[in-house]
């Protein structure tokens, strides 16, 4: 009788890199989504309107388009820390945590229910984002101690970015009008830090294993 031989367990360095760019990518997607609609939408304040705003109306599929880019960004992240898992039951939960987060992603840009005040049927987009806000806090801190595996810096990194995260995110629902769009796209820029942190960890390491 012929033995079945074990099935093999390895990292696959080019699906870490492959993935760990599209991370970056997914994030450069977006940036460019905001600041592109920046432009074309007509009497858009980037300092006072939000994000939302931009997600609303005739021009709403260029901020789309960026949504569902990060969206896929974070899933992204998801599968690479499951395909190079570095900790223990965090790690596990930062894992499911960054795939939950881009479902949410994605719905908050499949609902379309920003910037137009709708009120038809149940409005999810408030639970959505306080939802993305816990998990902003969570995730950096399940995962630090594993990737601390990879270097010591990405400990800090990700402990600095919850801590960030938990102080600033709260602020955003306290501030005026006149300024909460630029508010907004600085707590996006610490979402970015998030992802591009994790990619960074997993491209250097499908490099060193190439």
């Amino acid at each position: 009788m012929s033995r079945t031989a074990a099935p093999k367990t390895q990292e696959q360095p080019m699906l870490m890199l492959a993935l760990g760019w599209y991370s970056v990518a997914g994030c450069i997607i977006f940036a460019l989504s905001i600041l592109i609609a920046d432009v074309v939408v007509p009497d858009h304040d980037w300092i006072a309107d939000t994000i939302s705003d931009l997600g609303a109306g005739r021009y709403e599929f260029i901020v789309d388009i960026g949504i569902y880019a990060f969206s896929a960004a974070l899933v992204s992240t998801a599968l690479l820390a499951a395909h190079v898992h570095l900790g223990d039951w965090k790690w596990s939960l930062g894992v499911l945590g960054l795939a939950l987060m881009g479902l949410i992603v994605f719905l908050i840009g499949a609902r379309n229910e920003y910037g137009d005040s709708d009120n038809e049927g149940f409005v999810i987009h408030i639970y959505l984002v306080y939802a993305i806000g816990a998990l902003m806090t969570a995730i950096p801190a399940l995962m630090a101690q594993g990737a601390h595996r990879a270097g010591w810096h990405y400990r800090r990194i990700l402990i600095g970015i919850a801590i960030v995260w938990a102080v600033s995110a709260p602020v955003f629902f306290f501030l005026p009008d006149s300024i909460d769009g630029i508010y907004e796209r600085y707590l996006g820029l610490v979402s970015f830090a998030l992802v591009l942190t994790m990619a960074r960890l997993f491209i250097k390491r499908g490099q060193i294993q190439r």
